[in-house]
């Protein structure tokens, strides 16, 4: 009896194929419509007329009528912490969206009194801006609502941290500690960029098991999300371990692919490049490196001081050009693809000079840069030259508008994460979420962040942009755009089926997410 099975009865779109276009010439981003396909054992046998199809199926071949819903290869989140939205789905004391200090210093509170003493008390989400007071958590209300146990409160963008006294005296910070890449104000009790390291390593490694539940959470509500791939950046090799365990068990709900960390927060160690490992639900062809912070807390590299801020604030830059270069440069050389986290228009000066002189030493995969937040016309024009991948993420124009509209310079409000200039530069463009910076990691909110709601009238993209960089384009972004990311002879079944109306985004839901064929429950 055949296994194989015929859709349709929808409205089944696949991106179209792209090159680099002529310099100065945006890319196609088209969606092709098709009557019918053919799956069988994880693969699309057939694609295209309903007719053509049925020619090719076998006896016994089943047929699945879609009833009107679209069918779109499955989306991609370029760049989402799957651990770490995992961590705020079963542990991590959850702070996004809280609206004042009392808020937070109340659930600190309840939650170390559910703790040992000396037990760590590890929370996320809190965002300055969204609060009445318009300040951070400090030191002296932490010891307060915590006195038995060391606080870490991980800011919403993961690049400040709120500590109490106990959780300073444990990682051996005193007044005069200083580490390469960051800041401490130990007064406040904040911990910027690098320093965050200095308290990990204090904490102690999470055990095999723990990563284990984090991922495996993770990534099962991406799954429920529509999401069938998605890269998570930033992995150490403790995590690499994990998702290797998971995968020999066949127990990754969706494929993924890693950016292996260099140089991890909190010194100047920097991990040897990762064994590369690829299999059909995990990838590790990548590294990542960190140039400057987070735009939504005014401390990615600007070349112009951040509003609102006194004393004068230019954020941070991590590395010196040269030392990035000869990291940079290894991993080039032994066929990596990189991607550095850039948002800053100083980061992206460094990154791009890195990234060129990568290019005239030898050929090497296209790299990427992460979230390419405040790029200019010069940065746009030089990405374009060399290739670049970027790696966006719409929910932020929605999310974090308020923290843009209270730090980034006025004259460059409109050029903070304009999508269309992207585009229309003729970048290859993979949208992603950077969960859980972010409450909402589902693509649905981002894809109508894209199209409706952008930081200036005008910087709004396409549908048929959006949907291409949520599907082929985090396809090549991760290396797998002969496998997934179309609906094409050869391909992955990997699918996304969605209720509602394309032209309405707000009426869209996910009604099914297949993986390699196989429905979710």
């Amino acid at each position: 009896m055949s296994s194989s099975t015929i859709l349709y009865g929808g409205t089944l779109l696949t991106p179209l194929p792209t090159s680099l276009p002529p310099r100065g010439k945006e890319a196609s981003r088209g969606l092709k419509p098709l009557e019918a396909l053919l799956i069988k054992r994880g693969k699309i046998l057939a694609a295209g007329d309903l007719e053509d199809v049925e020619n090719l199926s076998e006896p016994g071949t089943k047929w699945l009528n879609l009833e009107g819903r679209t069918l779109l290869p499955g989306f991609n989140d370029a760049h989402v912490h799957v651990w770490k939205v995992g961590q705020l789905r079963t542990t991590l004391l959850d702070l996004r969206g809280v609206r004042s200090l009392e808020e937070i210093y109340r659930q600190v509170s309840e939650r170390a009194a559910t703790l040992k003493p000396g037990e760590w008390l590890w929370g996320r989400g809190w965002n300055e801006a969204l609060l009445e007071e318009k300040s951070p958590p400090s030191k002296a209300a932490l010891d307060a609502a915590a006195p038995r146990n060391p606080v870490l409160l991980t800011r919403t963008c993961a690049h400040i941290h709120a500590v109490n006294s106990q959780a300073l005296q444990l990682s051996g910070i005193t007044p005069h500690t200083q580490v390469p890449g960051g800041e401490i104000h130990y007064d406040q009790g904040l911990l910027y960029e690098t320093a965050y390291g200095l308290v990990f390593r204090a904490m102690g490694e999470p055990t095999p098991a723990q990563y284990e539940l984090w991922v495996r959470s993770g990534l099962e509500y991406l799954r429920s999300l529509g999401i069938t791939s998605a890269t998570d950046p930033a992995v150490d090799p403790p995590l690499y371990a994990a998702y290797r365990a998971l995968d020999a068990r066949g127990e990754l709900p969706i494929r993924v692919n890693l950016l292996y960390i260099r140089r991890p927060d909190g010194g100047t160690e920097t991990f040897p490049l990762p064994e590369k490992y690829v299999s059909e639900r995990l990838r590790c062809t990548s590294v990542k490196f960190f140039a400057d912070g987070g735009l939504s807390g005014a401390t990615a590299a600007i070349s112009q001081p951040y509003k609102t801020l006194q004393p004068p604030s230019y954020g941070i830059l991590r590395f010196e050009e040269e030392e990035l270069f000869e990291l940079a440069l290894e991993a080039h050389r032994a066929g990596f693809r990189i991607g550095t986290h850039a948002i800053g228009d100083r980061a992206l000066d460094q990154v791009l000079k890195v990234y060129e002189r990568l290019y005239a030493d030898s050929s090497g995969p296209r790299h990427r840069i992460e979230h390419f937040g405040l790029a200019g016309p010069e940065h746009l024009t030089k990405a374009r030259e060399l290739g670049i991948i970027a790696v966006p993420q719409p929910v932020f124009l929605s999310e974090l508008r308020v923290n843009y509209e209270r730090y980034v310079p006025d004259e460059w409000f409109c050029r903070c994460f304009n999508l269309k200039a992207m585009f229309d530069a003729g970048l290859t463009v993979a949208f992603s979420s950077d969960g859980p910076v972010v409450r909402q990691v589902d693509p649905l909110i981002g894809l109508r962040a894209a199209l409706k709601e952008p930081l200036c009238p005008g910087n709004q993209v396409s549908l048929e942009q959006a949907l291409w960089a949520y599907t082929l384009g985090g396809a090549i972004a991760q290396g797998d755009e002969g496998n997934r990311g179309r609906l094409e002879t050869g391909y992955w079944t990997d699918f996304v089926l969605l209720e509602g109306n394309l032209n309405e985004p707000e009426s869209l839901s996910v009604s099914r997410t297949m993986v390699g064929g196989t429905p979710a429950p």
